[in-house]
């Protein structure tokens, strides 16, 4: 791939990332509070339709090995993808009647068809970017142009809620951001369809559903990814009602989220070289040890804290970088030469991962802080808000981070032939 092909290939995560960070930063928030659902019903509701979501996720890599062999294959699947997930995310954002009691289905109706889209998209898309070189250094490369990218949609996902709440009033600063994302979404497909080299159909024997987990190192490191997932997605969860009840700095919400991100895309050369010189296993247990360092004195904050917040926000997410550009990297790595035409069956088993942990943080962890007390807003269970919201994190982080450096010479083995 050239660097054209590359920015080609990489467009497509912006979109897909602005469609992710509002779902599981913004709802919880939107529908818990503004429109009166409760914490406890949209934890369940966000539970429940994650596991739903999760299950059908290894059917979807599935469906995308099959479609590689069929008359238009991966463009005609990533074409009804994007048309469908447009759609219903203007349905998830914009409620035809916030206050009735049809509210919650409507939610969770709507949360399942985003997921569904979007899994079916993003599926295709890492087998595709897995399957797009036969060079280590390059797939990494890819997964750093893919990740740059989602660096720039999450930017934008923080950022534009923000602008919009300014220029228009609560309805329709989601309508407009609905209607922007939509646009993005089939633009970037259109690029990638356009101008991105299609990689040839490969031809692999069947296999079971979750074949991928027998492979060893592939299990490992989708223990590895669980665990460091978890951990994110807690402190994603939990980081609007923090910097609102915590800090009482809610107006600058967007501001703390765009710098975390942007020095998440500034790090990501670093960890790309630190990965040529160290290896990809080594590097990212470095950073799993630096986002602890960095993210754990979010627990000693109080009202007021802004200077310091931002600091965290900066180092943190530098130590995310990692996170972003080697995980995937090392999955393309470890996928035997000779199942490299069930690509996208790994990576629904990637996907169903990475949405089981979202679901564990906004089901439990909502929930749990109900339970302890807090509420949005409340001057109540604030000390347990803090440590659900950095301690428990960084503890299941380091744990992540042993476990990395125990098991780094598995990951780091070659395919076979």
């Amino acid at each position: 791939m050239n660097t054209g092909q590359r920015l080609a290939y990489g467009l497509l995560g912006a979109p897909l990332a602005m469609a992710a960070l509002p779902v599981y930063i913004y709802t919880p928030k939107l529908y818990g509070d503004e429109f009166g659902l409760g914490l406890a019903l949209t934890g369940v509701i966000l539970l429940g339709s994650r596991l739903v979501d999760t299950l059908q996720d290894p059917w979807l890599g599935r469906l995308a090995d099959y479609m590689q062999h069929r008359p238009g294959g991966w463009p005609a699947l990533a074409t009804m993808a994007a048309l469908c997930l447009g759609l219903a995310y203007a349905a998830l954002f914009n409620p035809p009647a916030r206050e009735n009691s049809l509210l919650p289905i409507w939610f969770a109706l709507a949360l399942i068809l985003v997921y569904t889209a979007h899994s079916a998209l993003n599926i295709t898309y890492l087998a595709w970017g897995a399957r797009a070189s036969d060079d280590s250094h390059e797939r990494t490369r890819i997964v750093a142009f893919r990740e740059a990218f989602a660096l720039l949609g999450v930017i934008l996902a923080s950022l534009l809620p923000m602008l919009f709440a300014d220029w228009f009033d609560a309805q329709q600063r989601w309508l407009w951001y609905s209607i922007v994302f939509a646009g993005m979404l089939l633009l970037a497909v259109w690029v990638l369809l356009r101008h991105a080299p299609l990689p040839l159909p490969l031809h692999a024997s069947p296999q079971r559903l979750l074949q991928p987990l027998r492979n060893t190192p592939f299990r490992r490191l989708a223990t590895l990814f669980l665990l460091n997932g978890l951990a994110v997605a807690i402190a994603g969860t939990l980081s609007l009602f923090y910097i609102a009840d915590v800090l009482r700095l809610e107006h600058y919400s967007g501001l703390f989220l765009a710098l975390y991100f942007v020095s998440s895309a500034c790090s990501l050369p670093l960890w790309l070289g630190l990965a040529r010189r160290m290896g990809k296993s080594n590097t990212w247990a470095i950073g799993s040890i630096a986002a602890v360092a960095g993210f754990f004195w979010a627990t000693q904050l109080g009202p007021g804290d802004m200077l310091p917040y931002l600091l965290i926000c900066l180092l943190s997410g530098a130590a995310l970088g990692a996170d972003l550009a080697l995980p995937a990297a090392i999955a393309a790595d470890i996928i035997p030469q000779r199942e490299r035409g069930r690509a996208a069956s790994y990576f629904g088993i990637w996907s169903l991962i990475n949405k089981a942990v979202l679901a564990l943080a906004a089901g439990l962890g909502l929930p749990l802080l109900a339970l302890l007390d807090y509420q949005p807003g409340g001057e109540t269970g604030l000390v347990a808000l803090a440590v659900l919201y950095a301690g428990i994190p960084c503890a299941i982080k380091l744990l992540s981070a042993l476990l990395l450096l125990r098991w780094r010479f598995c990951l780091e083995v070659k395919p076979d032939a």
